[in-house]
């Protein structure tokens, strides 16, 4: 039986930074882990007696988080968190497959000795998070492994945009992830690409990857296609 009370984690402290970065910092790892489902209304009033701060902050963390595509402010409704249509994933999917191998190509032959320790202490981390079931870091371990494999592409507007659609897509891989056998696969795939690219085989590990962004769109797809009969 609950109490009614408030499950939220506990407040964090926000003199670190200014105070609508912290807010907006906060609320999209709630929503990245899951914790503000799709479709949850985010009260300016509710989160600004919660954290402690008056409504400006968080109206201006919100319309970061819409900037960023993880909140849609509504007339009328305010602000929610949004679900993305089966449209909407296949062209996420496609942009991710036409711009990731492309940064890949560019940037991993200039990946150095520390470069691929960074990328195995990742490997590392995943596989540790994925025996303790610890789903909040999957989508963290993801994003720092494919950004870290393109750092070196010289190609910093094409970085940020796939930054911000591995953001946008991280909270649906995790539930294809959970829901699917692909975890296992996610694991050997990645340790498969740092191989190629540790090896030279630049043409090899381009396939790979949009292979495997591919197999997650499609296989997302078909998860979110079959809950929704």
């Amino acid at each position: 039986m609950t109490s009614g009370k408030s499950t939220m984690p506990p407040r964090k402290s926000l003199n670190h930074r200014t105070i609508s970065a912290a807010v907006a910092e906060e609320m999209r790892q709630r929503i990245l882990d899951g914790h503000f489902a799709a479709g949850t209304q985010l009260r300016q009033d509710a989160l600004a007696e919660e954290f402690g701060v008056s409504r400006i902050p968080v109206r201006e963390a919100l319309m970061q988080l819409e900037a960023e595509g993880l909140v849609k402010i509504l007339p009328h409704r305010g602000a929610i968190v949004p679900t993305l249509s089966l449209s909407e994933i296949e062209e996420l999917f496609e942009l991710r497959i036409l711009l990731e191998p492309r940064l890949l190509a560019a940037s991993a032959p200039r990946l150095s000795a520390a470069d691929y320790h960074a990328l195995d202490e990742i490997l590392g981390e995943y596989s540790t998070e994925l025996r303790t079931n610890h789903i909040g870091r999957w989508g963290e371990l993801n994003t720092r492994f494919h950004k870290l494999l393109y750092q070196h592409a010289n190609q910093p507007r094409t970085l940020g945009i796939v930054g911000h659609l591995l953001q946008e897509s991280d909270r649906h891989t995790r539930l294809q992830l959970l829901l699917t056998a692909g975890i296992e696969r996610a694991e050997i795939e990645h340790a498969e690409l740092v191989r190629l690219c540790r090896e030279g085989a630049f043409d090899k590990a381009c396939a790979l990857l949009a292979e495997h962004i591919a197999h997650v769109g499609r296989s997302l797809r078909k998860t979110l296609e079959e809950r929704g009969k």
